[in-house]
């Protein structure tokens, strides 16, 4: 088995959402020890991946 290294791909995007929720995200990110970023990630994967059909 040979080694390879894995590269995620980024691109950069901006959104505007409510401060109440940008300081919530980052108290969250805060507690767990990660980045705001890799908190929205996770959270918009999430939804998207629970998303209803009907609800698209």
């Amino acid at each position: 088995m040979q080694f390879q290294i894995k590269k995620t791909e980024y691109v950069n995007r901006t959104y505007r959402i409510p401060k109440e929720l940008a300081e919530r995200l980052s108290q969250v990110a805060q507690e767990e020890d990660i980045s705001v970023n890799e908190l929205v990630v996770q959270s918009c994967e999430f939804a998207l991946d629970n998303l209803n059909k009907e609800d698209r």
